[in-house]
């Protein structure tokens, strides 16, 4: 009885577990070869080294691996309870990238924190993972609210006020918008007004594209580069030198990639004509290299990691565990759709990365960070069936 028990817990103790690393494994891998075919042709002209992206990227992946594999270990309600600290920490964190001599600009926007000997961090990821603990932990200590209106606007409150602090402090209107999107899915999973939400949000984004619509094309003499990038996205052709040459760069990579692709390394408008390619737009590349199949093997990788968090949800130990990672799901499925969609021209581009792909240290250990959050759900609810089937054996025997 006692050796049948030990197998049964190293079966259970390793089935998730397994599958969620080694699909990571395979994103990871995927995004470390198609980041190298994407950026060694500008890593050899700026650095002289066509390595460079390479080699820090392989960086990021082990102590991103080694980050999921700590967390995965931490009891996630501890984590929930610090769940104030964590976002109080990550607007102070913020602050410090407008306010301090610390904050490093980029590519015309201030959003990076100098750390010494770690190098250049992203707070606006931080700020994520801590605002799907906060309303996990708000969730949980007013159980009995949420599905007032009051305990609804209560949730929208640190949702509004986290994506404002977001684009204020860090000016990152992509993450603003996803950190309100991952709030508001949260919040209607666990609130049983659903066709209200479901009527707010269907509203609220084709208010949103109509509204950008309309000022694209009747504000073409502002300066705001917000509005520029309005104006790219109706018309690119007319504003090839404002950045609308990257838009049309990366639609001729697609085209041109068919359904097979070029290649592995084949690509022709990695060099030089879509800046930065690597990046948010490393997608495209994939495109013209590997084709729609390869796009569409991609997409089925993380429609699988999605399957496997969906099933993780479902069989949490108790509500914040659930909700942990239904944001989790949340974060992972937005970013890809945004970023498919930016690129593909659907909506105006805003610095949305392609999760485990695109190049980037924060973004990956941020996310390695969730994966592991999700892992430490999954041993939780590992641990309740151990100990129901213990109770099982003890009552039938």
């Amino acid at each position: 009885m006692g050796t049948n028990r030990k197998a049964d817990k190293k079966l259970l103790a390793g089935r998730y577990d397994h599958t969620v690393t080694i699909i990571l494994f395979v994103l990871i891998c995927f995004g470390l070869v198609m980041l190298y075919s994407t950026s060694y042709y500008s890593a050899q002209l700026k650095f002289e080294d066509d390595l460079f992206y390479f080699k820090k990227q392989v960086r990021n992946a082990l102590i991103s691996f080694a980050v999921l594999f700590v967390i995965s270990k931490l009891e996630y309600h501890l984590l929930v309870r610090l769940a104030p600290l964590w976002l109080l920490g990550s607007y102070g964190l913020m602050a410090l990238v407008k306010f301090s001599p610390m904050g490093v600009e980029s590519y015309g926007a201030k959003r990076w924190l100098q750390v010494p000997v770690v190098g250049t961090v992203q707070p606006s990821e931080l700020t994520k993972i801590a605002m799907i603990l906060m309303i996990a932990y708000l969730v949980c200590k007013k159980e009995k609210d949420v599905n007032s209106i009051k305990g609804i606007l209560g949730l929208f409150f640190w949702a509004i006020l986290s994506s404002v602090l977001t684009l204020y402090l860090t000016d990152h209107l992509s993450a603003a918008i996803i950190i309100f999107g991952i709030c508001f899915i949260m919040v209607f999973v666990v609130t049983n007004k659903y066709k209200s939400l479901g009527f707010l949000a269907v509203g609220g984004i084709a208010a949103a594209v109509a509204g950008a619509r309309f000022l694209a094309e009747r504000l073409e003499t502002s300066g705001n580069f917000r509005l520029v990038r309005l104006l790219m996205w109706v018309n690119p052709e007319k504003y090839l030198d404002d950045g609308g040459r990257q838009i049309i760069q990366g639609l001729y990579a697609i085209g041109s990639g068919g359904f097979f692709g070029k290649g592995l390394g084949n690509s022709s408008q990695k060099l030089g004509f879509i800046p930065e390619a690597q990046n948010d737009w490393i997608l495209s590349i994939i495109c013209e290299e590997l084709g729609v199949f390869g796009v569409i093997i991609l997409l089925s990788i993380f429609a699988m990691l999605l399957r496997e968090l969906m099933k993780i949800a479902k069989e949490a130990p108790d509500l914040s565990g659930a909700l942990i990672v239904t944001g989790i799901f949340s974060h992972i499925a937005l970013q890809v759709v945004l970023n498919v969609c930016v690129v593909i021209n659907l909506i105006p581009a805003t610095g949305i990365t392609l999760p485990f792909i695109s190049y980037g240290g924060s973004a990956l250990m941020i996310t390695m960070g969730e994966m592991g959050l999700a892992l430490s759900v999954y041993r939780a609810s590992l641990r309740q069936k151990i100990k129901e089937e213990q109770l099982g054996d003890l009552i039938n025997g």
